[in-house]
């Protein structure tokens, strides 16, 4: 592959990355809330959420591995894995490090979640509020479509709806505490 194939793979990858980690996180976000989609049973939008954290988990793994083999700057697998210590953009890049270190904790106790407990899975498990918004920033930060209006668009709109469903996620969260229903 050419460094400009890598380089468009690279930025393919990243939007694609940033609207299915969107759309987890919205499952996620329903399935806590014990929501269905239209036509499916609850097992399936379970299922649906894991099903789409695999897949994203995947486009990651290829943004990654194409950053790492383009030439046209020096981005190291230690890069990838140890926030802060490229000499690429250290910021933005190390705020992708630490999105995806964060999410490779998630995945890999959900992954063990019957061995770790569902205590545990389920305190990890919340590192994905802080997951996704540090990722977000390294794309706007680093991505070099940030400036476009397609990508700000896109953006927006991720923004916007997973903003919406975390305020629904919490009122819910807030009445079912004021009636003494647990959370």
């Amino acid at each position: 592959m050419t460094s400009e194939t890598l380089w468009y793979a690279n930025r393919a990858t990243g939007a694609i990355c940033l609207i299915l980690f969107t759309l987890v996180v919205l499952l996620g976000i329903a399935v806590r809330l014990r929501g269905r989609l239209p036509g499916l049973p609850r097992f399936g939008t379970v299922s649906l959420h894991r099903t789409l954290s695999l897949s994203a988990t995947a486009f990651l793994a290829l943004h990654i591995a194409f950053a790492v083999l383009d030439d046209y700057v020096n981005i190291t697998a230690v890069d990838a894995l140890v926030p802060f210590v490229s000499d690429y953009q250290p910021l933005w890049l190390g705020l992708g490090t630490v999105a995806l270190d964060l999410m490779l904790a998630v995945l890999i106790t959900s992954l063990f979640r019957q061995r770790v407990g569902h205590r545990t899975w389920r305190a990890v498990h919340w590192l994905a509020y802080a997951c996704w918004p540090i990722a977000l920033i390294h794309g706007i930060g680093i991505g070099t479509d940030s400036g476009t209006d397609w990508m700000t668009w896109l953006t927006i709109t991720c923004v916007a709806t997973v903003l919406t469903a975390t305020g629904i996620r919490a009122s819910v969260a807030l009445f079912r505490t004021a009636e003494g229903v647990r959370p």
